[in-house]
């Protein structure tokens, strides 16, 4: 018998999320003996003591490796598709036929036996920070279950959906796409009672034929597993409203809108964006407000009227959701800022890193905050820019029109990579062009030696662009000159 086995199922803990016996009611699997589980872990890396490991099998890797290190990190148990060994049976293990499709009747068999109000969110920008802030104003009202990082992919989202527990309150998903089809099934999974469109904007256009109608199609996929009775709130001022609002219509769901058009059920009203923060005064569905983001940005400002239009249609407080909203910083890769002492500690270089992702609305809406935030003495707006991907043919002309942006925000130099950015370095004046390269990896290695105190430097690019390298050499910075001051001494 393995050494995690349960001699008494009955005395699980109250913080049990899965025993054996559940978890083969909703997988079909078949225990080889009692244990219970108090998370659900696909990755050693960051598995937790008391987590039910799961040895998933794709492109990079097979779970089923990982076990005996899985179990030494404190795994309870293993659900696997194969047995092999002596010490494979060791283990406390769930052997069922296919351990990805486990996954999903785990996250199915979570969410139907749960009575909390789940809320979903997609769009082409703006998911993870709402998903952030839905979490922290639900938060104040009762347990509640939110996705980490960006958990909305096929994998992310059952994942995300095994982890709740049965007596959540409210459950908070994130669901994403980059293409046709990819958003309904996950939608069906979540089932969601309120669903969010943030926007519509030409993200992934390459894998669409007609634009964004056909993107705008996709994230109306969000409605097919809407709960009966079920609410979409959406961006009123969005070009793609119209085709948004028929989609969920056609399905008798009840339309709510927010944006700053006087017809929106929820209105902002009034925006203050400053270099710290956001001061907004907005009206709920009649309930009319005043709050302060951490965040900057009248996007993030549009975003909290969908946050807060979901506590109002959930029955919740908005006054108690929107004090949860003021103290919320942004995640990382998505404008979290840090200041670097490069070698005055007065006069620190501000970071900006917005590595996680890119698209031209998600670039101007960054090249405004950078606008707004003053350089210390001596310092240069700076910004650092890798390829937005998944553009289509227009890529060239979606990267070179970033040049008018940079300069409305006033940026000294730029800095590119990629072979898409050449097409933005190439339109920007030469006296603002700072170096190309071919990859984030070659930029990492220049511009450290070209920043001064007082500088205000902004990372950003998709993903794919591997712009979090040039943001970990940043952050290497001080310690680096700390050293070198160190040897020169």
């Amino acid at each position: 018998i393995g050494a995690n086995c349960m001699t008494h199922p009955e005395k699980a803990p109250s913080s049990t999320l899965w025993t054996s016996s559940e978890a083969e009611k909703v997988t079909g699997g078949k225990s080889t003996c009692d244990w219970f589980a108090i998370g659900v872990s696909i990755d050693t890396r960051t598995l937790k003591q008391g987590d039910l490991f799961i040895a998933l099998e794709g492109d990079n890797g097979n779970g089923h490796d990982y076990l005996a290190q899985a179990f030494e990190k404190g795994a309870s148990a293993a659900v696997v598709s194969q047995v092999s060994g002596d010490q494979d049976k060791s283990f406390p293990l769930l052997v069922v036929n296919d351990t990805f499709k486990a996954m999903q009747d785990l996250g199915q068999g979570a969410r139907d036996r749960t009575a909390a109000k789940v809320i979903a969110v997609t769009g082409s920008v703006g998911k993870t920070g709402t998903k952030e802030m839905l979490a922290a104003a639900f938060g104040k009202h009762g347990q509640t279950h939110a996705a980490i990082k960006s958990y909305n992919n096929h994998w992310g989202v059952p994942l995300t959906l095994s982890n709740m527990h049965a007596g959540t309150d409210y459950g908070v998903f994130e669901v994403g796409m980059n293409h046709p089809g990819e958003i309904t099934p996950l939608s069906k999974q979540v089932k969601p009672d309120i669903a969010i469109i943030t926007t519509v904007a030409p993200v992934h256009v390459e894998h669409f034929e007609n634009g964004l109608e056909g993107i705008a199609d996709a994230k109306a996929e969000i409605f097919d597993g809407l709960n009966s009775g079920g609410k979409a709130l959406l961006n009123i001022d969005n070009e793609m409203f119209d085709r948004l609002s028929q989609k969920a219509l056609a399905k008798d769901i009840d339309v709510v809108t927010f944006g700053k058009s006087e017809k929106a059920d929820i209105r902002l009203m009034e925006c203050l964006v400053a270099s710290n923060g956001t001061r907004v005064k907005a009206d709920i569905m009649g309930h009319k407000i005043a709050y302060t983001l951490s965040w900057s940005g009248e996007h993030i400002a549009m975003n909290s009227l969908a946050v807060l239009g979901a506590v109002k249609l959930s029955g919740c407080d908005i006054e108690k959701a929107a004090r949860a909203l003021e103290n919320l910083t942004p995640p990382s890769g998505r404008g979290a800022r840090e200041y670097l002492d490069i070698g005055d500690k007065d006069n620190p270089v501000t970071l900006i890193d917005e590595s996680y992702n890119a698209s031209p609305t998600a670039m101007k809406a960054a090249f405004k905050v950078l606008a707004l935030i003053d350089p210390g003495r001596g310092g240069r707006r700076i910004a650092i820019l890798g390829d937005m991907l998944e553009l289509g043919k227009d890529s060239p002309k979606h990267h070179a029109d970033l040049a008018m942006p940079l300069r409305a925000a006033n940026v000294d130099l730029v800095y590119t990579c990629g072979k898409n950015m050449r097409n933005l370095f190439d339109a920007v004046p030469e006296q603002n062009r700072g170096a190309h390269k071919d990859t984030s990896m070659e930029l990492a290695e220049i511009v450290p030696d070209v920043l001064v105190p007082g500088d205000v430097v902004m990372v950003k690019g998709s993903l794919g662009s591997k712009m979090n390298l040039v943001i970990e050499t940043l952050r290497a910075l001080p310690g680096k000159i700390s050293q070198d001051k160190t040897k020169k001494v």
